[in-house]
């Protein structure tokens, strides 16, 4: 049987949607990319946001469709599921199959009863040693940690993953070998906060450790680690990544906000000034550091005076890097029984100012870049041939920007090759680059 895979939200999804992969590979079906060519389609849902409920539920109803042609079965998984399965049973009888996030652990019990295949002798848990990468040749992520207990009162995470769970060291780097082994060049290591990795387990932050014997893998070349808090960044994180070569100097840092009032409601632990300072010592220590952040406005009681504090908090640091969202009213966490919510238009109109802004700071930050020379990966080539297409240290795939090189021989081998360039143009976020030599990190 033929069996396709829509996985939507975030990272953290995607590498279980890669474990339900190799599990559906162990038990001997085809993976197909085409959904009209699959007897089984899964989705793995994502469900943070409202725009990300909603992202998930059309994608159920579009995939439904395809019940009609060859498709017999539909399974739905992931944190969707995990929020809403019993109403999701009754709203979506096209489903088959519904598995929440804390039933992975049963994940094949539960398919095989819906494609009556009986194999006792295979093993029924996801595993992140047989998981099958769908990002490439060259690049993986690495999950170290499941679930979050930080309790942001906006967040639904911890009500849909439960606390923060670090996996053992041991077990991240055999899989970190193993990944090695395969040929992968470039780990970002991903949790729901990257920087309390360790702390339930051996009782403090190992997340610098964990750096240092990742850097030791034979054939890893770039390490990078997202979703960083600002309260848990050590100095001891800072000089690992500032004394390593192999380890991209990123900091991807969401602060949410600046002004400490929304802070405070928002139970977020740090504070504005806090967050300042920890800006100024990365820049200092480490000064072709690229800071990444994520803020969100329109939160419940959100003044304009808090919101003038953002602006131009953003507009004196200049991040590298800024995602913005729009705050959503989610069930079950406080935030949504807060007084004072923002109405949608003020919100969009916040939105709107900020993301114009940081467009304007992502031009002159990338124009500050022309006739400076970096090493990029390439990762592909342009339909007509006459560039390749890749990415910095500066560049998170997904998420930032990518670097056009001049293809003057209108050549493909050096997609998986790290090469050296000198930017001379930049186009909204991306730069353009020509050659200086060959080959780098070969």
């Amino acid at each position: 049987m033929n069996v396709g895979f829509v996985s939507l939200g975030c990272s953290k999804n995607l590498v279980d949607t890669e474990m339900m992969i190799g599990s559906f590979k162990e038990h001997k079906f085809n993976v197909v990319n085409n959904p009209e060519q699959a007897d089984i389609i899964l989705i793995n849902t994502c469900g943070f946001i409202e725009s990300a409920k909603e992202e998930a539920i059309n994608t159920i109803l579009e995939m439904a469709e395809y019940k009609k042609k060859r498709c017999k079965i539909l399974i739905a998984t992931g944190c969707l599921v995990q929020r809403y399965e019993k109403e999701l049973e009754k709203a979506l009888p096209e489903v088959d199959l519904f598995i929440s996030c804390n039933n992975y652990e049963g994940f094949w019990k539960k398919v095989e009863k819906v494609v009556k295949q009986e194999d006792s002798d295979k093993k029924y848990n996801l595993a992140y040693n047989n998981r099958i990468i769908t990002t490439g040749d060259k690049m993986a992520y690495l999950k170290i940690a499941e679930g979050c207990s930080n309790r942001c009162t906006y967040c639904a995470i911890p009500y849909i993953r439960g606390p923060f769970v670090s996996r053992k060291m041991e077990d991240i780097l055999k899989e970190a070998n193993e990944l090695a082994k395969k040929g992968i060049q470039e780990l970002i290591v991903i949790a729901q906060d990257t920087t309390k990795y360790g702390i339930d387990l051996y009782g403090e932050p190992k997340l610098s450790e964990l750096l240092e014997n990742l850097c030791k893998i034979e054939g890893i070349k770039w390490i990078r680690f997202l979703y960083s808090y600002p309260e848990t960044i050590t100095d001891e994180l800072i000089q690992t990544v500032k004394n390593n070569e192999k380890i991209c100097k990123y900091f991807d840092i969401p602060i949410q906000h600046i002004s400490n009032n929304v802070l405070k409601r928002m139970n977020r632990k740090s504070n504005g000034e806090s967050i300042k300072k920890l800006m100024n010592k990365i820049r200092q220590e480490i000064p072709d550091v690229i800071l990444r952040t994520t803020v969100m406005v329109g939160f419940p009681g959100e003044t304009k005076e808090d919101f003038d504090e953002l602006y131009n908090f953003i507009k004196e640091t200049k991040f590298d890097k800024l995602g913005a969202f729009m705050y959503s009213k989610e069930d079950g966490t406080p935030a949504a029984k807060l007084k004072n919510q923002i109405h949608p238009m003020t919100k969009k109109s916040r939105y709107n100012k900020i993301m114009e802004l940081q467009k304007e700071i992502s031009k002159q930050n990338l124009e500050n870049k022309i006739n400076k020379e970096y090493t990029a990966l390439i990762e592909d080539v342009s339909f007509d041939n006459k560039y390749y297409i890749g990415r910095t240290y500066m560049d998170v795939p997904d998420m930032d920007g990518v670097i056009f090189i001049k293809n003057d021989t209108k050549e493909k081998d050096k997609i998986g090759q790290f090469v050296k360039c000198r930017i001379i143009d930049v186009k909204d976020y991306d730069l353009i680059a020509e050659y200086v030599n060959e080959y780098a990190l070969s």
